[in-house]
Protein backbone atom coordinates (compact mmCIF):
# COMPACT_ATOMS: atom_id res chain seq x y z
CA UNK A 1 0.00 0.00 0.00
CA UNK A 2 1.26 3.44 -0.66
CA UNK A 3 2.22 5.63 1.82
CA UNK A 4 0.11 8.93 1.82
CA UNK A 5 1.81 12.13 1.00
CA UNK A 6 -0.27 13.64 4.36
CA UNK A 7 0.51 11.36 6.83
CA UNK A 8 1.48 12.98 10.25
CA UNK A 9 -0.25 16.45 9.08
CA UNK A 10 -2.73 17.84 11.21
CA UNK A 11 -4.92 19.77 9.21
CA UNK A 12 -7.57 17.45 6.38
CA UNK A 13 -5.71 17.17 2.99
CA UNK A 14 -8.67 18.94 1.20
CA UNK A 15 -7.42 22.13 3.15
CA UNK A 16 -3.72 21.44 2.28
CA UNK A 17 -4.71 21.00 -1.31
CA UNK A 18 -6.65 24.16 -1.31
CA UNK A 19 -4.07 26.04 -0.30
CA UNK A 20 -1.57 25.51 -2.32
CA UNK A 21 -4.01 25.68 -5.50
CA UNK A 22 -4.72 28.86 -4.56
CA UNK A 23 -1.46 30.18 -4.25
CA UNK A 24 0.13 28.67 -7.25
CA UNK A 25 -3.13 29.18 -9.24
CA UNK A 26 -4.17 32.70 -8.24
CA UNK A 27 -1.96 35.69 -7.60
CA UNK A 28 -2.41 35.52 -3.83
CA UNK A 29 0.38 36.05 -0.76
CA UNK A 30 0.67 33.50 1.75
CA UNK A 31 -1.31 35.96 4.70
CA UNK A 32 -3.83 36.37 1.83
CA UNK A 33 -5.08 32.61 2.17
CA UNK A 34 -4.70 32.58 5.80
CA UNK A 35 -7.21 35.54 5.69
CA UNK A 36 -9.50 33.27 3.03
CA UNK A 37 -9.09 30.09 5.13
CA UNK A 38 -9.84 32.30 8.60
CA UNK A 39 -13.27 33.72 7.18
CA UNK A 40 -14.09 29.79 6.39
CA UNK A 41 -13.99 29.05 9.93
CA UNK A 42 -9.72 27.16 9.39
CA UNK A 43 -7.06 28.63 11.58
CA UNK A 44 -3.73 28.08 10.15
CA UNK A 45 -0.91 30.53 10.13
CA UNK A 46 0.66 32.00 6.67
CA UNK A 47 4.05 30.18 7.69
CA UNK A 48 2.39 26.90 7.72
CA UNK A 49 0.95 27.84 4.35
CA UNK A 50 4.00 28.24 3.08
CA UNK A 51 5.50 24.86 4.13
CA UNK A 52 3.04 23.55 2.83
CA UNK A 53 3.37 25.17 -0.83
CA UNK A 54 6.81 24.22 -0.42
CA UNK A 55 6.62 20.59 0.38
CA UNK A 56 3.38 19.76 -1.44
CA UNK A 57 3.72 22.01 -4.50
CA UNK A 58 6.64 19.91 -6.16
CA UNK A 59 4.72 17.04 -5.73
CA UNK A 60 1.70 17.81 -7.48
CA UNK A 61 3.25 19.75 -9.83
CA UNK A 62 5.52 16.46 -11.43
CA UNK A 63 1.92 14.36 -11.17
CA UNK A 64 0.85 17.13 -13.48
CA UNK A 65 3.69 17.15 -15.89
CA UNK A 66 3.65 12.82 -16.16
CA UNK A 67 -0.34 13.56 -16.79
CA UNK A 68 -0.17 16.14 -19.84
CA UNK A 69 -0.35 14.50 -23.50
CA UNK A 70 1.63 16.16 -26.64
CA UNK A 71 2.09 19.60 -26.92
CA UNK A 72 2.05 21.24 -30.28
CA UNK A 73 4.82 21.20 -32.71
CA UNK A 74 5.65 24.91 -32.97
CA UNK A 75 7.57 26.34 -30.38
CA UNK A 76 8.29 30.35 -28.99
CA UNK A 77 11.18 30.81 -27.37
CA UNK A 78 11.79 33.97 -25.22
CA UNK A 79 13.56 35.40 -22.51
CA UNK A 80 12.69 38.25 -19.87
CA UNK A 81 14.92 39.88 -18.11
CA UNK A 82 14.85 39.62 -13.93
CA UNK A 83 16.79 41.32 -10.99
CA UNK A 84 17.49 38.74 -8.21
CA UNK A 85 19.09 39.98 -4.88
CA UNK A 86 20.39 43.57 -6.87
CA UNK A 87 21.58 40.87 -9.80
CA UNK A 88 20.46 40.52 -13.45
CA UNK A 89 19.19 37.23 -14.44
CA UNK A 90 17.29 35.84 -17.50
CA UNK A 91 14.17 33.83 -16.98
CA UNK A 92 14.17 31.90 -20.31
CA UNK A 93 10.90 30.08 -21.59
CA UNK A 94 9.73 28.06 -24.15
CA UNK A 95 6.10 28.13 -24.98
CA UNK A 96 3.87 26.13 -27.25
CA UNK A 97 1.06 27.22 -29.95
CA UNK A 98 -1.47 27.14 -27.40
CA UNK A 99 0.38 28.42 -24.52
CA UNK A 100 0.71 25.80 -22.62
CA UNK A 101 4.43 26.17 -21.09
CA UNK A 102 7.23 23.59 -21.96
CA UNK A 103 9.88 25.00 -19.95
CA UNK A 104 11.21 27.64 -18.06
CA UNK A 105 15.00 28.20 -16.61
CA UNK A 106 16.52 30.86 -14.86
CA UNK A 107 19.88 32.19 -15.69
CA UNK A 108 22.65 34.60 -15.22
CA UNK A 109 24.08 35.00 -18.63
CA UNK A 110 22.41 35.21 -21.84
CA UNK A 111 24.40 33.91 -24.31
CA UNK A 112 24.57 30.63 -27.34
CA UNK A 113 25.68 28.38 -24.49
CA UNK A 114 22.67 29.08 -22.29
CA UNK A 115 20.38 29.17 -25.05
CA UNK A 116 21.53 25.82 -26.56
CA UNK A 117 21.39 24.30 -22.64
CA UNK A 118 17.83 25.65 -22.29
CA UNK A 119 17.12 24.17 -25.33
CA UNK A 120 18.93 21.07 -24.68
CA UNK A 121 16.56 20.63 -21.43
CA UNK A 122 13.61 21.45 -23.53
CA UNK A 123 14.22 18.95 -26.16
CA UNK A 124 14.50 16.35 -22.75
CA UNK A 125 11.38 17.19 -21.23
CA UNK A 126 8.91 18.36 -24.50
CA UNK A 127 6.69 15.02 -24.56
CA UNK A 128 7.05 15.91 -28.33
CA UNK A 129 9.70 17.75 -30.77
CA UNK A 130 9.16 20.83 -32.67
CA UNK A 131 8.61 21.25 -36.28
CA UNK A 132 8.90 25.24 -36.50
CA UNK A 133 10.87 27.36 -33.32
CA UNK A 134 9.39 31.32 -33.05
CA UNK A 135 12.15 33.99 -31.79
CA UNK A 136 13.34 37.56 -31.85
CA UNK A 137 16.24 38.54 -33.84
CA UNK A 138 18.64 37.97 -30.96
CA UNK A 139 21.35 35.88 -32.30
CA UNK A 140 22.51 33.36 -29.86
CA UNK A 141 18.97 31.58 -30.19
CA UNK A 142 19.53 31.81 -34.04
CA UNK A 143 22.41 29.51 -33.39
CA UNK A 144 21.22 27.55 -31.13
CA UNK A 145 18.29 25.96 -32.79
CA UNK A 146 20.66 25.50 -35.96
CA UNK A 147 23.00 23.38 -33.87
CA UNK A 148 20.38 21.20 -31.86
CA UNK A 149 17.59 21.36 -34.21
CA UNK A 150 19.40 21.96 -38.10
CA UNK A 151 16.03 20.63 -40.00
CA UNK A 152 12.84 22.19 -37.76
CA UNK A 153 12.34 25.78 -39.16
CA UNK A 154 13.08 28.86 -37.79
CA UNK A 155 10.78 31.85 -37.76
CA UNK A 156 12.59 35.46 -36.44
CA UNK A 157 10.42 37.63 -35.66
CA UNK A 158 9.35 40.40 -32.54
CA UNK A 159 5.54 40.46 -33.35
CA UNK A 160 5.33 36.78 -34.55
CA UNK A 161 6.30 35.50 -30.58
CA UNK A 162 3.69 37.24 -28.84
CA UNK A 163 2.51 33.82 -27.54
CA UNK A 164 5.77 33.53 -25.58
CA UNK A 165 6.14 37.21 -24.44
CA UNK A 166 2.37 37.19 -23.52
CA UNK A 167 3.30 34.26 -21.63
CA UNK A 168 5.71 36.29 -19.34
CA UNK A 169 2.65 38.19 -17.81
CA UNK A 170 1.74 36.06 -15.32
CA UNK A 171 5.55 35.87 -13.71
CA UNK A 172 5.64 39.67 -13.92
CA UNK A 173 2.63 39.87 -11.77
CA UNK A 174 3.43 37.26 -9.28
CA UNK A 175 6.93 39.03 -8.67
CA UNK A 176 5.17 42.52 -8.22
CA UNK A 177 3.63 40.08 -5.34
CA UNK A 178 6.17 38.90 -3.63
CA UNK A 179 8.24 42.31 -3.90
CA UNK A 180 10.93 40.40 -5.96
CA UNK A 181 11.80 36.90 -5.57
CA UNK A 182 14.60 37.00 -2.98
CA UNK A 183 16.67 33.84 -4.45
CA UNK A 184 17.64 32.66 -7.94
CA UNK A 185 17.04 29.36 -6.72
CA UNK A 186 13.51 29.59 -4.64
CA UNK A 187 12.28 31.71 -8.33
CA UNK A 188 13.24 28.60 -10.03
CA UNK A 189 11.33 26.23 -7.74
CA UNK A 190 8.44 28.41 -7.85
CA UNK A 191 8.26 29.28 -11.26
CA UNK A 192 8.60 25.78 -12.42
CA UNK A 193 6.08 24.72 -10.19
CA UNK A 194 3.69 27.58 -11.16
CA UNK A 195 4.36 26.91 -14.84
CA UNK A 196 2.90 22.92 -14.33
CA UNK A 197 -0.08 24.52 -12.25
CA UNK A 198 -0.31 26.95 -15.11
CA UNK A 199 -0.93 24.70 -17.80
CA UNK A 200 -3.41 22.09 -16.23
CA UNK A 201 -5.60 25.02 -14.83
CA UNK A 202 -5.78 27.38 -17.77
CA UNK A 203 -8.78 27.39 -20.31
CA UNK A 204 -8.65 29.27 -23.83
CA UNK A 205 -12.12 30.30 -22.84
CA UNK A 206 -11.75 33.09 -25.59
CA UNK A 207 -11.95 30.23 -27.86
CA UNK A 208 -14.70 28.29 -26.79
CA UNK A 209 -18.36 28.55 -26.29
CA UNK A 210 -19.57 29.27 -22.31
CA UNK A 211 -21.02 25.27 -22.85
CA UNK A 212 -17.86 24.16 -23.43
CA UNK A 213 -15.85 26.17 -21.15
CA UNK A 214 -17.98 25.23 -18.50
CA UNK A 215 -17.26 21.74 -19.25
CA UNK A 216 -13.48 22.00 -18.98
CA UNK A 217 -13.64 23.61 -16.06
CA UNK A 218 -15.60 20.53 -14.31
CA UNK A 219 -12.94 18.26 -16.04
CA UNK A 220 -10.22 20.31 -15.00
CA UNK A 221 -10.85 20.22 -11.46
CA UNK A 222 -12.21 16.37 -11.38
CA UNK A 223 -8.84 15.75 -12.76
CA UNK A 224 -6.71 17.86 -10.06
CA UNK A 225 -8.60 15.64 -7.46
CA UNK A 226 -7.20 12.72 -8.78
CA UNK A 227 -4.04 13.99 -8.97
CA UNK A 228 -4.23 15.03 -5.14
CA UNK A 229 -5.71 12.16 -3.60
Amino acid sequence: MQRSIYLRHRFHPTIIQTAVRLYYRYTLSYRDIEEVLAERGIDVSYETIRRWCQRFGLAFARRMRLRRGGADTRWHIDEVFLKIGGRPFYLWRAVEAEGEVLDVLLQSRRDSAVAKKFLRRTKSRAATQPTEIVSDKWGPTSVAVRTLFPAVSHIIGKRLNNRAENSDLPTCRRERKHQRFKSAKSAQRFLSIHAAFYNHFNVQRHLLTLKTMKQFRIETLEAWSELVA
